[in-house]
């Protein structure tokens, strides 16, 4: 924190009655937090690390700082719903700059696509490359729009109590539980058959983590349309997200406590009583939000005997989302004659979306697709001095297994033989980029990898799950998998609750809260739409 700035977080709390605990300072975790905060409630964050924010904190090496999970947000122009959302918790202090006409560009082999913030210009780009197919792209465009729009009441019905669950999905949500429980592949299958065409338009699965064999359409068409007016990035960096919230948190009598990490989600006789810390602290509350993500609570927070009663075990059944590196690239130079740009660049070496890890133990073996994105560039208020100090960052899947063996060790201590695995695959990342980027090679400076363990350490997500619980039909099929737990005063937060992403967690914060205080959430609603 700088000197002068608002002081929002510490390693101790009040020592008050809290309405709500909530464990986690992700996006999900902060947005549950301030709902709640400005409807009234005392609300305490807890928080592992040592940074706030989850994967919207920042972190500086030398005289590089780079982000770790923002890279492109939708739908926070002045017209969207979700940014009038952000605006309102924020207390309007957020603020966003615009990523270009050009927010992803990509790179396969034989052609270069963009897509753009306007809906009129990506179908143009797509008629431009596949000319021939028009009827297949408006009927996805259509698809696109049907799926979002119906989305709205299934997560409307994620407030409800569960055992209403049922009656609202065989009726007023069902039309989006045909599309959630439909493949990404199995929908455009019956809309073309050009592989190349599919592969483009399922592009972006790596911003929701799954192949479209398996992911869900309708997670799909969310983050599509999530972009259809393009991208746009945090002025002054990513973790000014979390610095608003925690700001407006505190304004209204809570706090965020770091270095906090909660050992276990105290339940008696049916009902929350509060949180107990690793270090044997007792915090007491009688309402709890978990939003370090879904399978962690009910395998890791929940008391023993909770986690084999029946919801619990459904929801532990899912499957985590996959695991990524990032090189994370410090420069000195002027990149942008280089070719870099605030547009995230999608290098794809081969046609067809259905590789979706990169076999690092086969030393001959490239990643199939590498995500680039250049956050320096895309935040105005970064200042490169004179020596044009710029941040880049490379992103791929890869396997757990492969890092499993050393999970138990140190971060930054897991002995030689880890640090010459990450070496040689920092080597071969780095290289394979710049085959992507030549010019850039003489203006590397600083390089540093990060591997699914060090995701696992920070954020404590389940074999470093990017993303959660995987966007697949299955996920969608679980009842139980709702904000609101049969356990009293316990709720779910963050991107299990809805859709992936910065965006998708906020709105399972919201849900969060929604569940928690049904009657404050619709005046807060009302308030935020009309402005009164």
């Amino acid at each position: 924190m700088k000197k002068g700035e608002e002081r929002t977080f510490s390693t101790k709390s009040p020592d008050v009655e809290w309405d709500y605990v909530v464990i986690g300072s992700g996006m999900g975790g902060l947005t549950s937090a301030t709902i709640l905060s400005q409807l009234g409630k005392r609300v305490l964050v807890l928080e592992q690390h040592y940074e706030p924010g989850g994967f919207t904190h920042t972190f500086k090496r030398k005289r590089w700082r780079w982000d770790v999970g923002v890279h492109a947000v939708g739908e926070v122009h002045p017209k969207a719903i979700l940014g009038r959302f952000l605006r309102k918790m924020s207390r309007g202090s957020l603020e966003w700059a615009n990523l270009g006409k050009v927010y992803d560009e990509f790179y396969f082999p034989g052609l270069r696509i963009d897509f753009p913030d306007s809906l009129t210009q990506f179908r143009a780009n797509l008629l431009e490359k596949f000319p021939e197919e028009e009827v297949a792209i408006d009927e996805y465009l259509r698809l696109v729009h049907v799926c979002s729009d119906k989305i709205r009441p299934y997560y409307l019905s994620r407030v409800l109590p569960e055992k209403f669950a049922r009656l609202v999905d065989s009726t007023v949500t069902r039309q989006a539980q045909e599309l959630l429980t439909k493949s990404t592949e199995s929908v455009l299958a019956k809309i073309t058959n050009s592989e190349r065409l599919k592969t483009v338009l399922t592009a972006q699965w790596g911003y929701y983590g799954v192949e479209p064999a398996r992911s869900s359409f309708a997670m799909h068409a969310l983050v599509a349309k999530h972009f259809e007016r393009g991208g746009f990035y945090p002025k002054g960096g990513s973790q000014k997200i979390a610095e608003t919230l925690m700001s407006t948190i505190a304004a209204a009598g809570g706090w965020t406590r770091i270095r906090a990490e909660v050992e276990q989600i105290v339940i008696e006789n049916g009902e929350v009583k509060g949180v107990d810390l690793k270090d044997g602290e007792r915090i007491r509350a009688k309402r709890v939000v978990s939003a370090a993500g879904a399978l962690a609570t009910v395998n890791r927070l929940l008391p023993a005997d909770e986690r084999e009663k029946p919801w619990a075990q459904s929801i532990a059944k899912l499957k985590p989302s996959p695991c990524h590196l990032c090189l994370y690239i410090g420069f000195k130079g002027d990149i942008r004659k280089a070719g870099a740009g605030s547009a995230n660049k999608w290098f794809y070496e081969v046609w067809g979306s259905d590789t979706m890890y990169w076999n690092v133990e086969d030393e001959a073996s490239e990643a199939p697709v590498l995500y680039t994105s250049f956050p320096s560039l895309k935040d105005p208020e970064h200042d490169p001095g004179p020596e044009e100090l710029h941040t880049g960052e490379v992103v791929t899947f890869v396997p757990y297994d492969v890092f499993a063996k050393w999970r138990d060790g140190r971060w930054q201590k897991r002995g030689k033989d880890y640090a010459s695995i990450k070496k040689d695959i920092e080597d071969r990342m780095l290289a394979q980029f710049l085959k992507h980027m030549p010019e850039l090679k003489d203006k590397v400076a600083y390089v540093e990898l990060s591997t699914p363990l060090s995701t696992e350490h920070f954020t404590r997500a389940p074999v470093g799950a990017i993303y959660g619980i995987e966007p697949t039909p299955e996920r969608y099929l679980t009842r139980h998998l709702r904000p609101r737990t049969p356990v009293k005063g316990l709720f779910l937060s963050g991107s299990d609750m809805a859709s992936v992403g910065v965006m998708g967690a906020m709105i399972g914060g919201l849900l969060a809260a929604a569940s928690a205080e049904p009657l404050g959430a619709v005046n807060y609603v009302r308030e935020m739409v009309t402005g009164k």
